[in-house]
């Protein structure tokens, strides 16, 4: 059996697209684009001057604006100067005022003023005088009660230390004074009521005297006791060692 032919022809899509011919196009062509109207370089020029100068009506607002400006600043100016012309004025009447008024009193009163000025004079040294001892008086004061200050915080520190441990001990005496008497109520009880605390610790003290005296016989003892073994040890040696000998 003969294979099967399976090859196909080549179609040159080029020779196919002009065979069928042009296309229909919806939208404006590139030839389109090129041939469309344009203006010349004279219309530029004038468009481009119009734009520098800007709007007529934009122009015409502004100038408007600037004209209503200048006649409120005009005013105003006229009023402060119109203010401060009076007020200048007034200044000028009062001044000459005074100068009159001084002429005619100048020669009566140049002995009164000047005493007065003397007076005002002497009067003011007293013043600052007794300002500066005030001042002085007050310094001194204020280191005086910060040293005072200082002081009594120092005692006051002194005095609750010394307090604190007063009560430590009072506290401890107190303790051990309950566990005495606990301890020797057992053996010997003792009534609270006939004998008083200052009794009772003294009794306290002389039997710890006591108990020491007892132990410081008994260390005695002990000692002696030592000493006589050892002597008695070397007594012992020398007789053994001596028969020996010969």
């Amino acid at each position: 059996m003969g294979k099967r032919d399976n090859r196909v022809a080549y179609m040159n899509p080029i020779a196919m697209a002009r065979s069928r011919g042009p296309v229909q196009s919806s939208g404006p062509t590139i030839q389109d684009y090129l041939n469309r109207p344009r203006p010349t370089w004279e219309e530029v020029k004038e468009q481009l001057e119009k734009k520098k100068k800007g709007s007529k009506a934009l122009a015409e607002f502004e100038e408007k604006m600037n004209e209503n400006w200048k006649k409120e600043l005009e005013k105003h100016r006229e009023k402060l100067l119109s203010g401060s012309e009076s007020s200048s004025k007034k200044r000028q009447r009062k001044k000459k005022e005074k100068k009159k008024s001084g002429r005619y009193s100048s020669s009566s009163s140049s002995s009164s003023d000047s005493s007065s000025s003397s007076s005002d004079s002497e009067d003011e040294d007293k013043k600052q005088g007794k300002r500066r001892k005030k001042k002085k008086n007050r310094s001194h004061k204020s280191s005086e009660s910060s040293m005072s200050e200082t002081e009594s915080d120092s005692k006051d520190s002194l005095k609750k230390k010394k307090k604190s441990k007063d009560g430590t001990e009072k506290e401890k005496d107190i303790k051990g004074l309950s566990k005495k008497r606990k301890m020797y109520s057992e053996d010997k009880p003792l009534s609270s009521e006939s004998l008083s605390e200052s009794e009772y610790i003294e009794e306290v003290r002389a039997k710890k005297k006591k108990s020491s005296e007892e132990r410081e016989k008994a260390t005695e003892k002990t000692k002696k006791k030592k000493k006589h073994k050892k002597h008695s040890k070397k007594k012992k040696k020398a007789a053994s060692s001596s028969p020996d000998s010969p």
